[in-house]
């Protein structure tokens, strides 16, 4: 759309068809009839207007900015066709890939950054003290528990384990989560106690040499902890 239309009154001149033409293009499918309608109704009405000179220069801007983001996104392209061609030659590739809420993505800066942390370790209490979930005596997890022999764990880690516990819950990973909020834990300490456990899961898995199976993981008839 910045394309089409870097200024305002490019903006007023654009008919609906040429913004859901733009958006089908984009691959903005979703809603579709709801965004061409607020998108055009948006750029239609009344605004204050700049001196011609400022908007002219903020029309370079605004198509210099285009040209950098695309630029940009055939740069990320390139480098996910290569993170992906490097994870998938791992040996350890198709285990992670197996967890729930794992892709290629985070899959990959797993093993990046942890390494052999995982199979090094035979118990998974120790896995997950070398990599897991810190403790933190606040619910959104702000202060981070350290000892001496415990190393700082990365800043990222927590949001990803966090993220990975929420695009799992869908699975039986959920009965973990509903059981620890039923028990008074807020939404984040709920999740890093699923994380926690996924953290285990993925050890067992990777100890083992088989991928993840969800009834095996979380059996029916186990008691959610």
């Amino acid at each position: 759309m910045l394309e089409l239309a870097p200024t305002p009154e490019q903006g007023r001149r654009l008919t609906r068809a040429a913004v859901r033409r733009a958006l089908v293009q984009a691959g903005r499918r979703r809603n579709l009839q709801a965004r061409v309608v607020a998108i055009h109704d948006a750029l239609a009405a009344p605004q204050l207007a700049a001196p011609e000179p400022v908007e002219a220069a903020y029309r370079e801007v605004v198509t210099a900015l285009v040209a950098m983001l695309r630029c940009c996104n055939q740069l990320i392209a390139g480098l996910e066709e290569q993170l992906t061609s490097q994870f998938n030659a791992h040996p350890d590739a198709a285990i992670v890939r197996s967890q729930p809420g794992l892709g290629v993505v985070l899959g990959a800066r797993l093993l990046g950054e942890f390494g052999d942390a995982l199979t090094a370790t035979r118990r998974p209490r120790a896995a997950r003290r070398s990599l897991g979930p810190p403790r933190s005596p606040g619910p959104r997890g702000c202060a981070v528990w350290w000892s001496p022999g415990r190393p700082a764990i990365s800043g990222w880690w927590m949001p990803a384990i966090c993220g990975r516990s929420r695009r799992s819950r869908p699975h039986r990973a959920r009965r973990c989560y509903d059981a620890h909020r039923a028990r008074g834990a807020t939404h984040h300490q709920a999740l890093r106690a699923l994380g926690n456990r996924l953290v285990g899961i993925l050890h067992g898995c990777l100890a083992r040499r088989v991928a993840y199976q969800e009834q095996v993981a979380w059996p029916a008839a186990e008691p959610a902890a």
